[in-house]
Protein backbone atom coordinates (compact mmCIF):
# COMPACT_ATOMS: atom_id res chain seq x y z
CA UNK A 1 0.00 0.00 0.00
CA UNK A 2 2.76 2.45 0.70
CA UNK A 3 4.17 1.55 -2.20
CA UNK A 4 1.49 2.35 -4.32
CA UNK A 5 0.71 5.98 -2.27
CA UNK A 6 4.65 6.83 -3.15
CA UNK A 7 4.38 5.65 -6.89
CA UNK A 8 0.77 7.99 -6.59
CA UNK A 9 2.74 10.73 -5.08
CA UNK A 10 5.17 10.96 -7.55
CA UNK A 11 3.54 10.70 -10.76
CA UNK A 12 0.88 13.42 -9.30
CA UNK A 13 3.48 15.44 -9.25
CA UNK A 14 5.32 14.71 -12.03
CA UNK A 15 2.32 15.56 -13.91
CA UNK A 16 2.15 18.99 -11.96
CA UNK A 17 5.84 19.97 -12.73
CA UNK A 18 5.83 21.23 -16.19
CA UNK A 19 2.95 23.54 -14.79
CA UNK A 20 4.88 25.76 -12.57
CA UNK A 21 4.86 28.47 -14.82
CA UNK A 22 4.95 31.80 -11.65
CA UNK A 23 6.34 29.46 -9.36
CA UNK A 24 4.50 28.23 -6.36
CA UNK A 25 1.44 30.35 -5.68
CA UNK A 26 0.93 30.42 -9.99
CA UNK A 27 0.75 26.29 -9.15
CA UNK A 28 -1.48 26.49 -6.20
CA UNK A 29 -4.58 26.03 -8.27
CA UNK A 30 -3.59 22.79 -10.25
CA UNK A 31 -2.06 21.36 -6.36
CA UNK A 32 -5.88 21.50 -5.12
CA UNK A 33 -7.41 20.22 -8.09
CA UNK A 34 -4.78 17.20 -7.96
CA UNK A 35 -4.70 17.13 -3.69
CA UNK A 36 -7.71 17.90 -2.35
CA UNK A 37 -10.60 17.60 -5.48
CA UNK A 38 -9.19 14.24 -7.30
CA UNK A 39 -7.08 12.27 -4.87
CA UNK A 40 -8.72 13.79 -1.82
CA UNK A 41 -5.66 13.18 0.37
CA UNK A 42 -5.99 16.92 1.96
CA UNK A 43 -8.62 19.22 2.55
CA UNK A 44 -8.31 22.81 0.96
CA UNK A 45 -7.41 24.76 4.13
CA UNK A 46 -4.43 21.85 5.08
CA UNK A 47 -2.81 23.11 1.36
CA UNK A 48 -3.74 26.98 2.15
CA UNK A 49 -1.72 26.39 5.24
CA UNK A 50 1.10 24.51 3.81
CA UNK A 51 1.56 26.45 1.09
CA UNK A 52 1.60 29.90 3.67
CA UNK A 53 4.20 27.51 5.47
CA UNK A 54 6.38 26.98 2.21
CA UNK A 55 6.59 30.26 1.53
CA UNK A 56 7.59 31.81 4.69
CA UNK A 57 10.55 28.91 4.36
CA UNK A 58 13.36 29.65 2.26
CA UNK A 59 13.63 28.20 -1.21
CA UNK A 60 10.81 27.58 -3.94
CA UNK A 61 7.14 27.76 -2.56
CA UNK A 62 6.75 25.01 -5.33
CA UNK A 63 9.37 22.96 -4.19
CA UNK A 64 8.44 23.74 0.11
CA UNK A 65 4.94 22.93 -1.11
CA UNK A 66 5.89 19.85 -2.42
CA UNK A 67 8.04 18.59 0.73
CA UNK A 68 5.85 19.71 2.92
CA UNK A 69 2.55 18.10 1.15
CA UNK A 70 4.22 14.98 0.58
CA UNK A 71 5.79 14.43 4.07
CA UNK A 72 2.35 15.23 5.56
CA UNK A 73 0.52 12.17 3.13
CA UNK A 74 3.55 9.91 3.65
CA UNK A 75 6.38 10.73 6.17
CA UNK A 76 9.38 11.52 4.86
CA UNK A 77 9.41 8.72 1.60
CA UNK A 78 6.32 10.95 0.40
CA UNK A 79 8.39 14.32 1.33
CA UNK A 80 11.43 12.65 -1.72
CA UNK A 81 8.71 11.01 -3.70
CA UNK A 82 6.71 14.47 -4.10
CA UNK A 83 10.10 16.42 -4.85
CA UNK A 84 11.27 14.14 -7.50
CA UNK A 85 8.36 14.52 -9.32
CA UNK A 86 7.93 18.21 -9.73
CA UNK A 87 11.91 18.70 -10.02
CA UNK A 88 12.41 16.22 -12.52
CA UNK A 89 10.28 17.71 -15.28
CA UNK A 90 11.53 21.23 -14.42
CA UNK A 91 15.04 19.75 -14.89
CA UNK A 92 14.55 18.43 -18.06
CA UNK A 93 12.54 21.60 -19.80
CA UNK A 94 14.56 24.30 -18.25
CA UNK A 95 17.88 22.51 -20.07
CA UNK A 96 15.44 22.66 -23.46
CA UNK A 97 14.48 25.93 -22.82
CA UNK A 98 17.45 27.46 -22.09
CA UNK A 99 18.96 25.89 -25.73
CA UNK A 100 16.02 27.37 -27.77
CA UNK A 101 16.09 30.80 -25.54
CA UNK A 102 19.46 31.35 -26.60
CA UNK A 103 19.11 30.70 -30.21
CA UNK A 104 15.21 32.44 -30.55
CA UNK A 105 15.57 35.43 -28.13
CA UNK A 106 16.13 38.13 -30.53
CA UNK A 107 12.93 36.50 -32.42
CA UNK A 108 10.03 39.23 -32.30
CA UNK A 109 7.49 36.30 -31.57
CA UNK A 110 9.45 35.08 -28.61
CA UNK A 111 9.48 38.21 -26.98
CA UNK A 112 5.80 39.17 -28.01
CA UNK A 113 4.76 35.38 -26.74
CA UNK A 114 7.19 35.94 -23.27
CA UNK A 115 5.25 39.09 -22.62
CA UNK A 116 2.31 37.33 -23.03
CA UNK A 117 2.98 34.50 -20.72
CA UNK A 118 3.88 36.95 -18.09
CA UNK A 119 1.00 38.46 -18.20
CA UNK A 120 -1.07 34.98 -17.91
CA UNK A 121 1.06 34.37 -15.00
CA UNK A 122 -0.13 37.63 -13.22
CA UNK A 123 -3.73 35.93 -13.76
CA UNK A 124 -2.03 32.34 -12.41
CA UNK A 125 -0.75 34.39 -9.00
CA UNK A 126 -4.01 36.23 -8.54
CA UNK A 127 -6.44 33.28 -8.40
CA UNK A 128 -4.05 31.34 -6.15
CA UNK A 129 -4.35 34.97 -3.99
CA UNK A 130 -8.16 34.39 -4.54
CA UNK A 131 -7.93 30.60 -3.48
CA UNK A 132 -6.04 31.17 -0.34
CA UNK A 133 -7.83 34.28 0.54
CA UNK A 134 -11.10 32.08 1.21
CA UNK A 135 -9.70 29.43 3.55
CA UNK A 136 -7.33 32.46 5.28
CA UNK A 137 -9.50 35.56 5.47
CA UNK A 138 -12.60 34.35 7.60
CA UNK A 139 -13.10 36.76 10.12
CA UNK A 140 -12.11 40.19 11.36
CA UNK A 141 -9.12 39.90 12.99
CA UNK A 142 -7.64 37.90 9.97
CA UNK A 143 -8.97 40.60 7.52
CA UNK A 144 -7.03 43.12 9.79
CA UNK A 145 -4.03 41.36 9.80
CA UNK A 146 -4.62 41.27 5.73
CA UNK A 147 -4.73 44.41 4.75
CA UNK A 148 -2.04 45.44 7.26
CA UNK A 149 0.36 43.12 5.44
CA UNK A 150 -0.56 44.56 2.35
CA UNK A 151 -0.26 48.29 3.55
CA UNK A 152 3.53 47.60 4.64
CA UNK A 153 3.76 46.07 1.46
CA UNK A 154 2.73 48.19 -0.84
CA UNK A 155 4.06 51.69 1.46
CA UNK A 156 7.14 50.19 2.27
CA UNK A 157 8.53 51.04 -1.26
CA UNK A 158 9.93 47.63 -1.13
CA UNK A 159 12.16 47.86 1.23
CA UNK A 160 10.56 45.42 3.84
CA UNK A 161 11.75 41.72 3.45
CA UNK A 162 9.15 39.29 3.41
CA UNK A 163 10.14 37.87 6.43
CA UNK A 164 9.17 40.84 8.59
CA UNK A 165 5.93 40.98 7.24
CA UNK A 166 5.65 36.94 8.22
CA UNK A 167 6.74 37.68 11.05
CA UNK A 168 4.07 40.20 11.99
CA UNK A 169 1.59 38.02 10.37
CA UNK A 170 2.62 35.50 13.42
CA UNK A 171 3.10 38.34 16.21
CA UNK A 172 -0.65 39.58 15.34
CA UNK A 173 -2.43 35.89 15.51
CA UNK A 174 -0.53 35.37 18.74
CA UNK A 175 -1.85 38.76 20.04
CA UNK A 176 -5.43 38.49 18.66
CA UNK A 177 -5.79 35.19 20.57
CA UNK A 178 -3.88 36.42 23.58
CA UNK A 179 -5.84 39.26 23.86
CA UNK A 180 -9.59 37.11 23.08
CA UNK A 181 -8.45 34.93 25.85
CA UNK A 182 -8.09 37.74 28.21
CA UNK A 183 -10.99 38.51 27.79
CA UNK A 184 -13.06 34.97 28.08
CA UNK A 185 -13.49 34.99 24.28
CA UNK A 186 -13.43 32.07 22.41
CA UNK A 187 -11.07 32.40 19.25
CA UNK A 188 -12.23 30.30 15.57
CA UNK A 189 -8.83 29.20 13.98
CA UNK A 190 -10.55 27.90 10.75
CA UNK A 191 -13.80 28.79 8.73
CA UNK A 192 -14.93 25.46 8.78
CA UNK A 193 -14.26 24.22 12.47
CA UNK A 194 -15.81 24.64 16.07
CA UNK A 195 -14.92 27.64 17.89
CA UNK A 196 -12.39 26.11 20.68
CA UNK A 197 -11.37 27.71 23.72
CA UNK A 198 -7.50 28.74 23.11
CA UNK A 199 -5.60 29.44 26.20
CA UNK A 200 -2.39 31.02 26.00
Amino acid sequence: MQAKLLSSLFLTFLKMGPLTFGGGYALLPVIEREIVDKKGWLRSNEVADIVAVAGSAPGAVAVNSAAFIGYRIAGAKGAVAALLGILLPTFFIIIVLSQAYMLLKDDPKVEAALKAIRATVVALIVYAAYKIGKSAIFDMSTGAIAAASIALLAFGGGHIHPAWIIAFGAAGGIAVVTIRSMFGKKTKLDDDEPVYDYMI
